[in-house]
């Protein structure tokens, strides 16, 4: 950690006392859970549509994903402030930290004390989700789990962040995606299914879509605070194209799936998501200032969950 940096951006900030409980709600981004809530829905409706669904494993599952989501929001907020990648030119909601309305110090312990407790909500989630099993799914699990809390954090946070080399996409469609679906399933069925494979894909890219998005509208800033993106790295009109890419493959997994698992007209369901993509779509090619895209970023998490909502239920009415 670059403590001078540190200690002269806090000379700069006036004074805070105990953060208010408004700061706090403002650091949690109360509008990104959403989406963090929909790799578990719809890892948990697969497995339900597999009659094999518990409530247990719904509910820790649902518990360690807003954990993870919520350290990783707070992880940024002081990641970025220590780095010195917050600046004034952010189109973004205010960054308590930078802002002097949570100190860094306390930031920082909030992160650990919610490690903590995710630490053992997940732990808990895998005594239940591998009951009965032998020792390697438990340790996979373990180390994934190890992982996703090394990756909320160490977006931002550290010596060398992974998020200011290009890399949030991908680690985004891991653990928002892949592992979050997949790994749902697992714990709920204890038996893999590579067709479940596409879902995760489609929840991955979706995700993956709203960090874009997130990018997007930074683009400016985060270029000119040399944090590189993909965003960053491609430009905002090549980075459109590849949103666009993002969302048509994310719709044609899930069209794939229902294909090869067809029942009932029941599972096109999911279809009805597919005008709020294509109006963010649309925005996306037609903004002229990227303070427009300001409140894509939660209609997309909600079209998200609308999506993984939709398609589950056709799951279960089919």
């Amino acid at each position: 950690m670059n403590t001078n940096l540190l200690n002269k951006k806090n000379s700069k900030l006036p004074k805070a006392g105990s953060p208010t409980i408004a700061s706090w709600l403002l650091a949690l981004r109360l509008k990104t859970l959403p989406l963090a809530l929909s790799n578990t829905i719809l890892g948990s409706v697969l497995a339900a549509h597999a009659q094999r669904f518990r409530w247990s494993v719904f509910l820790l599952a649902a518990i360690t994903t807003i954990l993870l989501q919520i350290i990783s929001n707070l992880a940024n907020d002081y990641g970025d402030f220590v780095n010195g990648k917050d600046t004034s030119e952010r189109i973004g909601p205010q960054r308590m930290v930078q802002s002097g309305r949570i100190t860094a110090k306390t930031m920082l312990r909030a992160i650990i004390a919610l490690g903590i407790a995710v630490s053992a909500t997940g732990v808990w989630l895998i005594v239940i989700g591998t009951h009965g099993l032998h020792t390697l799914p438990i340790l996979i699990f373990v180390g994934l789990g190890l992982a996703a809390i090394a990756a909320a954090i160490k977006y931002t946070v550290g010596k060398n962040p992974y998020g200011y080399r290009g890399l949030g996409d991908l680690f985004v469609f891991i653990f928002f995606g892949l592992v979050g679906v997949m790994g749902t399933y697992f714990l709920h069925t204890q038996t893999g299914n590579w067709e479940v494979l596409l879902p995760a894909t489609a929840m991955g890219l979706l995700s993956t879509g709203v960090l874009n998005m997130n990018n997007l509208r930074d683009y400016e800033a985060d270029k000119n605070a040399n944090k590189i993106t993909l965003v960053v790295t491609l430009g905002p009109s090549k980075a459109a194209y590849y949103h666009a890419g993002l969302i048509s493959v994310a719709m044609l997994m899930a069209c794939i799936y229902t294909l090869l698992n067809y029942a009932s007209p029941w599972q096109w369901l999911f279809l009805l998501s597919f005008p709020l993509f294509l109006l963010n779509l649309k925005k996306v090619f037609s903004y002229k200032n990227s303070i427009e895209l300001y409140p894509e970023l939660g209609k997309l998490a909600l079209a998200t969950l609308l999506f993984a909502l939709s398609f589950g239920a056709g799951l279960l009415l089919g």
